[in-house]
């Protein structure tokens, strides 16, 4: 079953006309976009971009041979264009199935927005799940993916609107109807998205990838899956999205473990205030444990999962509590808190046998770090690039964190730094 995209944006294409904005004006190209549309087979048209007949043809297809036109969502976009020859478009109402001439299976699939998502299936038993803008699957939750999947096991080819709802491509794997060897495939992309690059080591990021308008997708061919580092390690100044960018390496998985560090703090209204942002981010799937004995949540997978562990993309429903990502804000917390119980802070208790048993702690946690089986992502505050704090206490907070994040950072496979809310690589 091929599959052209004849086109990847939002219902308003990328550029959006007249819009000045960094996305739209970097956005010519492969990285220009019109409005998502799938030709299957050259039978089945799912959805209409502007100038279909032109669009087709500039991917080296025709409609000629189209059979049956389906929509997804209500249009928001430029006004409809229905080629001559072209059946009428129409939707087929959730749950029921449509079957066509040449063999293929369209069965309607209900979703959280105004809209359908189509299930379609091929004549060689390959299959694609199709969802419009904005939109995730409905009713997926806990049903091992008989809900989103019908029983039959993954999907060989999924295309959703990752950016926008990497929730739903997370209940997806959750379900069962996305495993590591899904190709998921961006579409619907509007101008919100970062320009250029950035888009695609996001999406890489997320276990997904784009193509540009015209091409062509062989479905249920092998193609590589962005390769999911085990170990990340996202540092960044104050206020520099760094939490941002960690919470959003997990947002497309399911089962995460948000540990946060921090704690509470009796009576300080603007602490609170921060954890409170910080949690009406997160995903409601996510499970938050408050803790900075992070030792044995490293630890927690058995080693009967094998020395390569499980993989983000392969996260099935009956995947064990012990195998759910981490993500771990932040490191800086941790050292605080295990400064403050080594006595770390009184120069006397330092020198005593603090300085020793901080290091023991340190040497503990990277580790369990290299020995993890699970997925993680934590967070450190990048420290020491110019201001030299005024006490002994504040320059040996400063050193032993340079030594931590060094030292953790040397365990992962990918280093990112966050400057003014972007992200850098500086491994992996």
């Amino acid at each position: 079953m091929d599959v052209t995209l004849l086109g990847t944006g939002a219902p308003q294409g990328l550029p959006r006309p007249g819009c000045p904005c960094a996305a739209c004006a970097t956005a010519v190209g492969d990285e220009a976009r019109a409005a998502t549309a799938l030709l299957v087979d050259g039978a089945l048209l799912i959805d209409l971009t502007p100038g279909p007949a032109f669009a087709a043809a500039r991917a080296g297809q025709s409609l000629a041979g189209v059979r049956q036109v389906l929509l997804s969502h209500p249009h928001n976009g430029p006004a409809l264009e229905v080629p001559a020859g072209l059946p009428t478009p129409g939707r087929v109402a959730d749950g029921r199935e449509l079957a066509l001439l040449d063999g293929h299976r369209v069965r309607a699939l209900a979703v959280d927005i105004p809209g359908t998502g189509y299930e379609i299936s091929g004549t060689g038993g390959e299959r694609l799940l199709y969802l419009p803008p904005g939109a995730a699957p409905a009713g997926l939750e806990g049903n091992g993916g008989h809900d989103g999947t019908g029983g039959a096991g993954p999907y060989d080819l999924v295309l959703l609107d990752v950016l926008e709802r990497p929730d739903a491509l997370a209940r997806l794997r959750a379900s069962g109807a996305v495993d590591a060897a899904t190709d998921v495939v961006a579409v619907h992309i509007d101008h919100g998205v970062p320009p250029g690059a950035e888009l695609h080591r996001r999406l890489a990021a997320m276990g997904a990838r784009t193509v540009p308008d015209g091409s062509t997708l062989v479905v249920g061919e092998y193609h590589a899956v962005p390769d999911l580092p085990r170990r990340t390690l996202v540092l960044g100044g104050a206020r520099s999205g760094k939490s941002v960018e960690a919470e959003r390496r997990l947002a497309a998985f399911p089962d995460v473990v948000y540990v946060a560090t921090g704690g509470t703090r009796g009576g300080d209204e603007e602490w609170a205030e921060r954890i409170a942002l910080h949690r009406e981010r997160r995903p409601s799937s996510w499970r938050t444990v408050e803790t900075c004995d992070l030792v044995p949540l490293l630890e927690g997978a058995g080693p009967d999962r094998g020395a390569a562990g499980p993989a983000l993309g392969g996260a099935g429903p009956d995947a064990a509590a012990e195998d759910s990502p981490l993500l771990i804000d932040c490191l800086a917390l941790w050292l605080t808190h295990a400064m403050d119980e080594v006595g770390a802070w009184d120069d006397a208790t330092w020198e005593a046998g603090g300085r020793r048993a901080l290091r023991e702690r340190t040497d503990a946690l990277v580790a369990a770090l290299r020995e993890t089986h699970r997925p993680v992502v934590a967070v450190s505050n990048e420290v020491g690039s110019g201001v030299v704090p005024a006490t002994a206490a504040g320059r040996r907070f400063r050193d032993e964190l340079g030594r931590l994040n060094a030292a953790f950072g040397a365990e992962c496979e990918q280093v990112l730094l966050v400057v003014a809310g972007q992200a850098l690589a500086l491994r992996g």
